[in-house]
């Protein structure tokens, strides 16, 4: 079987090449929409990442696949109405890193709670002093949790440990295992009102696009900070700015941005020039902001994580 893996890197490679040896198996350091695909067209099976888009216009050059294996647990890079219209099974890798999502959750909060981003620029440019760095005990302050799936049961069970009260909502509840955690089911409104901290843990969707936006956001306790390790989408960038600037948000913790592909180097260049410009422009103010962190999609990136999702792969990927 002819099996094309993009946005791979060295140490996947490695590991693919010799567990999938039975196959031929082609590797690309490109996003799957940026490689010319002619002369692939007999290829059955695909693995990507989630910076490639799967667009339909992509899958008509590939008139034999059989199988996408996304090394993500998210598939809202991928046409799935295309692919459930000519038979194409796409797989992901949903149980890799729900401890690990839930740890650089925790690390984001923090470092805002803490103010650790702002105690390190200052202490590497020579200056010790504390004035203006105090911050505040997680310790009986509630945190707010949309999506009670696996990530956000880990966050919650984090959470209890540092003594918080925990609240989420999920449109599918479980009694057992909120008594098991101690934490309660609220709507979406009581937890914009209660929360001191609120952790994004769903997909994206139609449903769940710009859920955070200048709406929801008038309905948040004042002061509150937002942490998004789930997808940039959820959030509109201009209303989380504005509600930064406002003081609505103390803070936010963002290790996905809404249009995060554009800010790869190599994506500017096919990229529409307005659109580009503007997710650039949105993303330096949310740089700039002293009471925003930032890291680059890595929530995932831990060794074991890492290990677990090529496992999961070639396992999708061994038909």
């Amino acid at each position: 079987m002819k099996i094309l893996v993009f946005e791979a890197t060295e140490y996947e490679k490695q590991r693919m090449e010799d567990a999938l040896r039975e196959n031929e198996v082609i590797f690309f350091e490109e996003p799957i929409h940026e490689v010319k695909l002619e002369g692939y067209a007999d290829c059955e099976a695909i693995s990507v990442f989630v910076h490639s888009k799967v667009t339909k216009e992509v899958l008509e050059k590939l008139p034999h696949l059989k199988v996408i294996a996304t090394r993500s647990t998210g598939v809202d890079h991928i046409d799935s109405d295309y692919c459930n219209e000519h038979d194409v099974a796409v797989k992901n890798v949903p149980l890799y890193g729900e401890n690990t999502v839930a740890e650089h959750t925790f690390a984001l909060i923090l470092s805002l709670s803490r103010k650790i981003h702002k105690s390190y620029v200052r202490s590497i440019r020579g200056n010790f002093s504390s004035e203006g760095l105090q911050g505040f005990d997680l310790q009986d302050k509630t945190i707010g949790i949309i999506g009670g799936g696996r990530i956000g049961l880990h966050v919650a069970r984090m959470a209890k440990s540092f003594g918080m009260h925990v609240r989420v909502y999920d449109i599918k509840e479980d009694a057992f295992l909120a008594e098991l955690i101690n934490f309660k089911y609220v709507s979406l409104d009581e937890l914009y009102k209660q929360s001191d901290i609120i952790s994004l843990h769903v997909p994206l969707n139609k449903y769940t696009e710009h859920m955070i936006n200048r709406e929801s956001l008038k309905k948040v306790k004042t002061g509150a900070l937002l942490i998004n390790t789930a997808r940039g989408g959820l959030v509109d960038t201009d209303a989380l700015l504005a509600a930064l600037e406002e003081g609505i948000l103390s803070g936010a913790g963002l290790d996905v941005i809404e249009g995060e592909e554009y800010l790869m180097e190599e994506n500017l260049v096919n990229s529409p020039i307005e659109e580009a410009s503007k997710i650039i422009a949105s993303s330096k103010k949310l740089l700039e902001n002293e009471n925003v962190v930032m890291t680059p999609h890595n929530a995932f990136n831990s060794i074991e994580a890492v290990n677990r999702i090529i496992d999961k792969t070639i396992e999708n990927l061994s038909m």
